[in-house]
């Protein structure tokens, strides 16, 4: 004869775990739907017209100073056109004198 009150009873899942299995169903299909909405956008924002996004503005030669203000720039570039201006008649100064 069999003692039931010996026999281990079958545990169920506990709310707790349900509630942890749902949230990660939950999450799955979140992360399912973001995969399929970036899906949709990114073709879209890819290269209109033949022209990559990454370098549509960059506009070639030389760029205005990341770190000077407009003023500060035009003071620097007025220096440095006063000193290529003496550079250049100082070499035409020892020129005449070699000749």
């Amino acid at each position: 004869m069999v003692n039931w009150n010996r026999m281990p009873s079958r545990s169920r899942p506990t709310q707790a775990k349900r509630a942890r299995e749902k949230a990660l169903i939950e999450k799955r299909q979140l992360k399912a739907a973001r995969r399929v909405d970036l899906k949709e956008r990114k073709p879209s924002a890819q290269r209109s017209d033949g022209v990559d996004p990454d370098i549509a503005d960059i506009v070639p030669g030389p760029q205005p100073h990341l770190f000077l203000e407009p003023d500060e720039l035009s003071e620097l570039e007025e220096s440095t056109e006063d000193e290529t201006d003496a550079d250049a008649s100082s070499d035409d100064e020892t020129s005449e004198k070699r000749s």
